[in-house]
């Protein structure tokens, strides 16, 4: 560890503590125990998501299982959740857009994913028999209308449906995030992988949704002198 890093780190630790003494220790222990079961070994990615609701929806869905990071491809139409249906679940969650589908999958492969398409017309893995283990994975969900793009089926390095045995051949995007990110994430939290996001990480997160917990946190920190 180098000492920018080192010094870095203690003055994260440093904030951490300051804003502690403006919280009741009950709310700051929830924070600690809501973060300590957050992933990003698991994330979730969306490709130009067209109705809101759907983005609302996935963004609770996410906050839910405990997914940290959500990818979205803003290429066509922004990725928009409605605050009235979020309900502030938006502030617990980090959502990091890009321009387009490549683009994301290069950044994904650069941070050691594997591209697995959601498709109900590709006979592979289940919710059951998919290998949580193997290493990080990204979850695309497709458009309403379109589904998956072309991009991410020839990028895909695995493929995973919901089996159904109605005349029904696909669900909604967000109920389909709901039953994967359920199933997944248990089988992942029950699993011997190393799941949880390293130390260092947590402790900048705990800082932002402390500052977003606290009134005036920017004002307090300055008072404090950071």
């Amino acid at each position: 560890m180098t000492k920018n890093t080192e010094d870095s780190r203690q003055s994260v630790a440093a904030r951490i503590e300051y804003l502690s003494e403006f919280m009741l220790p009950e709310r700051a222990a929830v924070l600690r125990a809501t973060l300590a079961e957050r992933t990003r070994y698991m994330t979730v990615c969306m490709e130009n998501t067209f109705h809101p609701q759907n983005a609302s929806a996935l963004v609770r869905t996410c906050e839910a299982f405990g997914v940290q990071d959500i990818y979205t491809v803003e290429e066509l139409c922004r990725f928009s959740p409605n605050t009235n249906i979020v309900r502030g679940t938006d502030k617990w969650v980090d959502i990091r857009k890009y321009g387009s589908t490549p683009e994301l999958i290069g950044a994904l492969r650069e941070k050691g994913y594997r591209i697995v398409a959601t498709s109900p017309h590709s006979d592979d893995f289940t919710p059951e028999t998919f290998d949580v283990t193997k290493g990080p994975f990204a979850l695309f969900f497709g458009t309403e209308h379109a589904g998956i793009s072309q991009d991410v089926v020839d990028s895909a390095d695995e493929f995973v449906k919901i089996p159904m045995c109605g005349f029904v051949e696909s669900l909604n995007v967000s109920a389909s995030a709901a039953i994967l990110l359920y199933g997944l994430s248990s089988r992942l939290r029950a699993s011997a992988v190393d799941w949880r996001i390293p130390e260092p990480d947590r402790d900048e997160i705990l800082l932002r949704w402390m500052r977003s917990t606290v009134r005036d946190s920017q004002r307090i920190l300055r008072r404090g002198g950071f």
